[in-house]
């Protein structure tokens, strides 16, 4: 460990990993109505696990990827902190609004439900919005090449593939329900003003 904010960033990487862990546990027993598990969402989690989970740990406990360190300004880690709290609060509210209707996965369950609550009503996606959060927080606070700016990139790579994806299998189950939400939200930003109500 190189200085408190590397202390401070595993302790937010845990909380990460253990939010995940818990909302996965919880809805592993939940039947797959439509799955859509092909080569393409394969390809995109095998790149970006080992820049979510691996290189972080391997640049935070060991020196290996030395070689790829680069230099910002003196508070571009007190940044990433901040932007790293926003990005923990902002994923655990998704799962928990989702609730039974998570997955890891472009999958929906038996029994799914359209959520349009909490920080599904302004937004589509706020775990993804969570995750821009979280991967800027890591190439400020993690500044490497592979451990920082890498896992950015995968996952800048995953959004602007699966979501389309992800918001077409939406359509085909929700029909028109889901084409209405999208017209009163907006992907990670919220779109304006819209009805009170859902």
């Amino acid at each position: 460990m190189r200085n408190l904010s590397h202390l401070a960033f595993l302790v937010g990487f845990c909380v990460y990993v253990g939010i995940r862990a818990f909302y996965k546990q919880r809805t592993k027993s939940n039947q797959v109505e439509i799955g859509r598990m092909d080569f393409i969402e394969k390809a995109l989690l095998v790149l970006l696990i080992p820049g979510a989970l691996l290189f972080p740990l391997v640049y935070l406990f060991t020196s290996w990827l030395a070689f790829a360190d680069y230099r910002l300004p003196a508070n571009a880690d007190a940044g990433g902190l901040l932007l790293m709290m926003a990005a923990l609060y902002l994923f655990w509210r998704s799962h928990a609004d989702l609730g039974e209707n998570w997955s890891q996965t472009l999958e929906l369950r038996k029994g799914h439900e359209l959520v349009t609550h909490g920080v599904y009503r302004s937004i589509r996606h706020p775990m993804y919005a969570s995750l821009w959060l979280w991967f800027v927080a890591q190439s400020l606070v993690l500044q490497n090449w592979l451990a920082g700016v890498y896992p950015l990139v995968a996952f800048a790579m995953m959004y602007f593939i699966r979501t389309p994806r992800e918001e077409r299998m939406m359509r085909e189950f929700f029909g028109e329900q889901y084409v209405d939400y999208m017209r009163r939200t907006g992907r990670i930003f919220p779109r304006g003003r819209h009805p009170t109500r859902d």
